[in-house]
């Protein structure tokens, strides 16, 4: 079947511990089939008057000895089965994220969290269930009934073998009509449970949002009705398959009942003596766990095949923009950048984002891009480091093709600080210094820090750098998170260094000494902003609107030119007024 080709590429690296493990597993089954023979052996010496103490000793030793062998061979099957599902269900998370970490920004505009974290879990639990403890199942309950059967027809012939096990073809056969069912049912669940897991995603990630709306009660039915959904898949699994145990359990007394009724009667005829029949009662017990499991196996498989084909379904997914078979190296100690007739739009969208842009920024220079919301600023940046490729024209990152360069290169020597100002849940100093793999001295840390500002924030903290952030960095305000992501940047010493609208959240004062401090690297510099005062300086400013240039030129320029730019400008010296008069 396809889920067991699927999943047996995983199971590969680790056939010797399966065959391990099972070969542990044939011994355990091997001392279970042979206890009912010592207790065979040993009725059918007190029935014939021939137990003395030294047997009675030997059975005693041996039924010791089946107990140890069983403990011992229990203890390394576990570990060669359930640990090698163990690293199954490491290695398929391990390409899971590996494969979301190559994925472009539109493959995350159209997968929620929630969704994903139902693909790491959910799923690949499944998964290894199935690797582990169904495996296990499978091999017992396959080699159990086996032996057990032949044991059975040896110690009390094929005849009352036959009869006393009439139910159990009947319940494996109605198990396994019902296959199709389960696969369904499973697979509504884990939909669910996406469902669930997003839905609680939002919410907590959104929760400052949700109470300052006072949208709890919202908040609260939103997620009332997807525990709602996930509550009532989970009441119909069980519906649908709690009946197979009281089947099996109803199998397994009908088959005692012919055991007792038949088999007494065969002791009573002298068919087979007492000690057969004990044994044969024995082996009813053993050979009713493969029946039971059956229906196990199948619910592990089912929900361990809906999971494999979650998983297959999301690592077929490819990313739109892919790296270059071979990508040209960029030179380390220069930047520059060229928009040639560049048109783009979003992948769900028919309207153009940008149209025709064209624009050079030399190495050391500094282009500032301005205009009202919604005018495609930070589009450009997402162009330049390749969240997307352009519908029309060409982008230069020092003279190659964007879409022909080592991305890596391009990343390893820019600094981005986004609008976002993600940081992450540990401490201030390792999150300035997370574009290091490797431990970095102190010094570089404060060094960053000083040059965005925040340093002085950041020591009146009582741990000082060794402040652990909240989660997204809660604990910080506005401005302290655009600064600590500014000092993320600069602590790369960046030769191109991105400043998507990072000081909106300080004051003009803090702006110009950080901006004065950023001036010192002499880098090549692309900074969006909605304040004129932040990017008044810069070599050339374009001033965007509906995704086209509509005027360009250095600040002096533009405020001559008597356009939209030196509105936008008259009408901040007129606010900044206002509040200096407020004050």
């Amino acid at each position: 079947m396809k889920f067991l080709k699927s999943v047996s590429r995983y199971m590969k690296p680790y056939w010797d511990k399966y065959i391990i493990g099972i070969l542990w597993l044939v011994v355990i089954d091997t001392t279970v089939i042979y206890v009912p023979q010592i207790m065979r052996n040993f009725a059918n010496d007190y029935q014939n008057g021939m137990l003395t103490k030294d047997r009675l000793a030997t059975y005693a030793l041996l039924t010791l000895g089946a107990a140890v062998l069983m403990s011992i061979g229990r203890y390394f099957w576990r570990v060669c089965l359930f640990g090698s599902a163990r690293r199954i269900e490491y290695d398929i998370r391990r390409e899971l994220f590996e494969h979301w970490l190559k994925m472009d920004r539109d493959f995350y505009n159209h997968n929620k969290v929630g969704d994903l974290m139902a693909y790491a879990t959910n799923d690949i639990n499944a998964i290894r269930n199935f690797t582990g403890q169904g495996i296990m199942m499978s091999v017992d309950s396959s080699f159990m009934l086996i032996f057990t059967l032949v044991m059975m027809v040896r110690t009390s012939g094929l005849k009352l073998t036959v009869l006393t096990l009439i139910p159990v073809p009947f319940s494996a056969a109605l198990i396994i009509s019902y296959g199709g069912m389960f696969f369904k049912i499973f697979k509504d669940r884990q939909v669910a449970y996406a469902k669930l897991s997003d839905t609680t995603t939002e919410a907590f990630s959104g929760i400052q949002v949700i109470k300052a709306f006072v949208e709890e009660d919202h908040a609260n039915d939103r997620f009332e009705e997807a525990n709602q959904n996930y509550y009532q898949k989970n009441v119909n699994v069980i519906k649908k398959t709690t009946f197979l145990f009281p089947l099996m359990v109803l199998m397994a007394g009908l088959s005692y009942m012919l055991v007792i009724y038949l088999g007494a009667r065969y002791v009573i005829n002298g068919t087979i003596s007492l000690g057969d029949f004990i044994a044969h009662y024995s082996y009813v017990g053993i050979i009713m766990w493969p029946a039971r499991s059956l229906g196990m196996i199948i619910n592990m498989i089912q929900q361990g095949s809906v999971g494999m084909e979650r998983i297959k379904s999301m690592l077929k997914v490819e990313p739109k923009i892919k790296e270059p078979e071979n990508p040209i190296a960029l030179p380390r100690n220069k930047a520059s950048v060229e928009f040639k007739n560049v048109s783009f739009k979003y992948p769900s969208s028919n309207r153009y984002a940008l149209r025709n842009v064209s624009f050079k920024l030399e190495d050391g220079k500094s282009l500032a891009l301005v205009g009202k919301t919604g005018s495609s600023k930070s589009t450009i940046l997402k162009l330049i480091f390749r969240e997307y490729l352009p519908d029309e024209g060409e982008i230069l990152i020092d003279g190659v093709n964007v879409a022909d360069l080592d991305l890596n290169m391009l990343t390893e020597k820019a600094g981005y600080v986004p609008q976002d100002n993600f940081l992450f849940s540990e401490s201030i100093a390792e999150n300035i210094a997370f574009a290091f793999d490797e431990e970095i001295d102190q010094k570089y840390i404060e060094d960053a820090a000083k040059m965005s500002g925040v340093y002085n924030d950041v020591t009146s903290f009582k741990k000082g750098f060794d402040t652990i952030l909240g989660e997204r960095g809660v604990t910080l305000s506005g401005g302290q998170k655009q600064r600590v992501s500014i000092a993320r940047a600069l602590i790369k010493n960046p030769k191109l260094l991105v400043l998507d609208d990072s000081l909106s959240a300080v004051d003009t004062d803090t702006e110009k000494v950080i901006l004065d401090q950023i001036a010192k690297l002499q880098s090549t510099m692309i900074i969006v902003a909605h304040r004129i005062s932040t990017i008044k300086n810069a070599d050339e400013i374009l001033f965007l609107e509906d995704g086209a240039i509509k005027e360009r030129g250095n600040h002096d320029q533009l405020v001559e030119l008597d356009g939209e730019y030196n509105q936008m400008y008259q009408n901040q010296l007129l606010e900044s007024e206002m509040e200096a008069w407020d004050e």
